[in-house]
């Protein structure tokens, strides 16, 4: 192949993994800039440090279930990437209504886990100072999981057909309706009583909602869709496609809740220091996650390359597309890096004024830049195998990651070594670094078998 037709094939596949990815890029910061909106407004409210600290740890429990259930349900992406990829769209409609049982089901323990949470943080040992408010913060997010529940099924499978634009649209419309609810409910508008963080919370759930009805109404009438027969007719449960889906999303529940402990756990140790840390820790993994979202959407793209490459049975295709997207994610790790190298004051200004406050978060945002390449590169590679439909080994790779390096190591240089936030911050790139290189190394050893037997069996014949 000459090098014309190299670069034009380089720059066709990064096209078309950018046209699905910058969609999702913008719906899930869109969509992230609502807790970006949260911490920023509840800065402004009276008792500020207890209001911070309560969304950062009742926070932590509505992201510890919802990694856990968005894991579950992101099955269905890779699969209906193979199936769309192999020309069987209806076969990827009657999947979906299968994972709408899952969906379904996941509402029970995620809704009880938020109604109990208030008891939950009190085993955990969070500061008694913060729990009550964090407490009433959880009981109004719980409003909002069935709708969760469902948007996460709806967005997963229009990802995983190639119409990523869903994403943006109810991403953007949910960080403009936050604002004004936020405002009316937090601050106590339009004769409403004043409800702080709780209203924060109710605020969300009111959102999720209205975002869940416009994505179900593009699903429902746009043509790219009809092919899919989504809704043609109703399926009853059945028992072998969602033990399929679920022997597929288990592993990438438990592996993304084994990452998002990491970073959960992380927070609810550091609320142990006190509302003063736990508010400088807030800001700047805040920051840090809101930057996140971009690698994290072009995992998402490359999940659906990945998988449509394979189900039309072309390996070599499956395995280049992955290189693309973690080639990509090269550039826009080393941008989110900058800005915390070159910017950190800027950045915690925005949040706030707290001179204390901003000295620690400064330091803590010089931690999240040294991550920036092993974070994207870890959720890059995670979502290359994704497409593979190879999710066991990278769950006990996350293991290892988080659990027993960066948890363990975070824990000890926090409590035993008395680095405070720091210590914690450190673990948190141990393990990130450990995640990048072993997700890394999988894909390429996946991949390369997978060419290598398709070149077996061509040489064969």
């Amino acid at each position: 192949m000459s090098s014309v037709s190299t670069h034009k094939n380089h720059l066709a596949e990064i096209i078309r993994t950018l046209q699905l990815a910058l969609p999702v890029m913008v719906g899930l910061v869109a969509g992230f800039g609502m807790n970006f909106i949260d911490t920023l407004m509840a800065g402004r409210l009276p008792q500020k440090e207890i209001a911070l600290s309560a969304i950062a740890t009742g926070g932590a429990i509505w992201s510890a279930a919802l990694m856990f259930t968005l894991g579950l349900i992101m099955a269905l992406q890779p699969v209906v990437a193979q199936l769309d990829g192999s020309g069987d769209r209806p076969a990827a409609g009657a999947a979906t209504r299968q994972g709408f049982w899952i969906a379904l089901a996941m509402t029970i323990p995620y809704t009880s886990l938020l109604i109990y949470g208030e008891q939950l943080l009190h085993l955990i040992g969070v500061d008694p100072v913060i729990i009550p408010t964090a407490g009433e913060y959880l009981q109004a997010l719980s409003w909002g999981v069935p709708a969760i529940c469902l948007l996460l099924l709806l967005r997963f499978f229009s990802e995983g057909s190639g119409n990523t634009r869903p994403t943006m649209y109810i991403g953007l419309m949910g960080v403009a309706l936050n604002i004004p609810l936020n405002y009316i409910l937090m601050f106590g508008k339009l004769g409403l009583p004043v409800l702080g963080a709780r209203g924060c919370g109710y605020a969300t759930s009111i959102v999720i909602w209205l975002q869940l009805l416009v994505i179900f109404q593009y699903v429902r009438t746009h043509a790219h869709f009809r092919d899919f027969e989504l809704f043609r007719h109703w399926d009853w449960p059945q028992a072998e496609q969602i033990r399929n889906l679920f022997r597929l999303g288990l592993p990438i529940a438990m592996a993304i809740f084994v990452e998002g402990s990491l970073f959960i756990a992380a927070a609810l140790l550091i609320a142990r220091l006190g509302p003063l840390q736990a508010s400088a820790h807030l800001i700047a993994i805040n920051y840090s996650a809101l930057l996140f979202m971009i690698p994290l959407g072009l995992a998402s793209a490359v999940t659906t390359r990945v998988g449509n490459a394979l189900g039309r049975g072309d390996p070599h295709a499956a395995r280049y597309a992955g290189l693309i997207g973690l080639s990509i994610t090269l550039l826009t790790q080393t941008l989110s890096a900058s800005t915390m190298l070159f910017f950190p004051e800027f950045i915690v200004g925005i949040y706030t004024s707290d001179e204390a406050i901003t000295s620690i978060a400064v330091g803590l945002l010089f931690f999240s830049a040294i991550f920036q390449y092993a974070d994207g590169i870890q959720i890059c590679a995670a979502g290359a195998l994704r497409g593979l439909k190879d999710t066991l080994v990278p769950m006990y790779i996350n293991i290892v990651a988080y659990l027993l390096t960066g948890l363990s190591l975070g824990y000890y240089l926090t409590f035993n070594r008395g680095m405070g936030p720091a210590g914690m911050w450190i673990g948190m790139i141990a393990g990130l670094s450990v995640g990048a290189v072993l997700l890394l190394g999988r894909f390429l050893h996946k991949s390369g078998n997978l060419t290598r037997m398709e070149d077996e069996g061509t040489a064969d014949c």
